[in-house]
């Protein structure tokens, strides 16, 4: 008998019954511009000149990194979608884009209708917060490259936005404030320094408290899926002069802030002025972290921060909070060199 796929590792079929699966996932994140269904050979969105003047498409790409490995330790799949989009769309609205439409890429060592069910539900659920469609995506199955039970999880955005409004950090200049928005765990940026202090130095189990009188697990502390703060973010950029707006990933605050500082200013960050989630500690603790190597790797509770004017920065508080983001004032803008200091 003559060799198949099936026997390779590949099952056509599983892949077929996945598709069927996620078919109305997918069609729950549509928007009124998606041209067809899903199972053409690339996605179709009839962007709608006529609300733009001078319009700029902006596109992100991302991945969740070696979160996908506690994700797959824990056997759960749900909620890692939503931070795959959040890592997208949320790049995409640091420019003032909104968000359009997002493809996603599944590569797997062994195709489970049930596993990839799981994955593009997260996914379908983090375009629906953000107000984008879900138009496209490929699922890959990589037997003798990955294991069964592996995956790799990467995604890509298109946002739109007017010439004339985006968001640069140009106009950004002394005297100016920062606002914080909270984030309520890692998001998806340094889980590989997280797992070796966690697992490796101190020898925890996902099924352990995630920290002492914790009443959760650690595997749930570490899969809490990231905020999508796009919806948030485009409404403050429509209530208040947004000048520069930071998504806090890896490299941290100083990483990612000094990125919409000009020529001749610094940012000066208040650490007091916000309560990190007690996970931060933990890791500092047990793996005996330095200060700055924690600055340099997770966000330390902050997922975005905006520089407004100080004239807007209350009604930029208030914005973001009717938006169910507890933002507060973090720091402001000083004489310097482009630099971030962190006090």
């Amino acid at each position: 008998m003559g060799e198949t796929y099936e026997q390779a590792g590949v099952s056509i079929s599983a892949g077929e019954e996945a598709v069927e699966r996620i078919k109305a996932k997918v069609r729950s994140t549509f928007r009124p511009e998606v041209i067809g269904d899903i199972g053409g050979f690339g996605g179709l969105f009839g962007f709608d000149q006529t609300r733009y003047r001078q319009p700029v498409l902006v596109s992100s790409t991302d991945g969740v990194g070696t979160k996908a490995l506690v994700a797959q330790a824990a056997g759960r799949f749900d909620t890692i979608g939503v931070d795959l989009v959040a890592m997208c769309v949320d790049d995409l609205v640091c420019q003032g884009a909104e968000p359009l439409f997002f493809l996603d890429y599944i590569a797997v060592g062994r195709l489970d209708p049930d596993h990839i069910e799981q994955l593009v539900e997260g996914v379908a659920e983090g375009c629906r917060q953000a107000g984008c469609a879900l138009i496209g995506g490929e699922m890959a199955e990589h037997p003798g490259a990955m294991e069964p039970g592996e995956f790799d999880l990467v995604g890509f955005a298109v946002g739109v936005v007017e010439r004339d409004q985006l968001i640069t950090g140009a106009t950004v200049t002394v005297g100016d404030v920062l606002i914080g928005v909270p984030s309520p765990g890692l998001r998806s940026n340094g889980y590989s320094l997280a797992r070796r202090i966690l697992f490796e130095r101190a020898g925890l189990s996902l099924d352990d408290p995630a920290f002492p009188g914790a009443h959760h697990t650690l595997a749930e502390e570490l899969l809490k899926p990231s905020v999508v703060y796009a919806p948030a973010i485009a409404a403050l950029t429509r209530a208040v002069d947004v000048r520069g707006v930071a998504h806090i990933t890896g490299g941290g605050i100083p990483g990612n802030l000094t990125r919409v500082l000009p020529a001749g200013v610094d940012a000066v960050v208040e650490r007091s002025t916000w309560e990190p989630p007690r996970i931060f500690g933990e890791l500092q603790t047990l793996g005996e972290v330095s200060d700055e190597e924690m600055a340099k790797v997770f966000n330390l509770g902050i997922g975005m921060i905006v520089v407004v004017p100080e004239a807007d920065s209350y009604r930029a508080l208030d914005v973001l909070r009717s938006h169910d983001q507890r933002a507060v004032r973090i720091g402001q803008i000083v004489d310097g060199t482009g630099h971030v200091q962190l006090t």
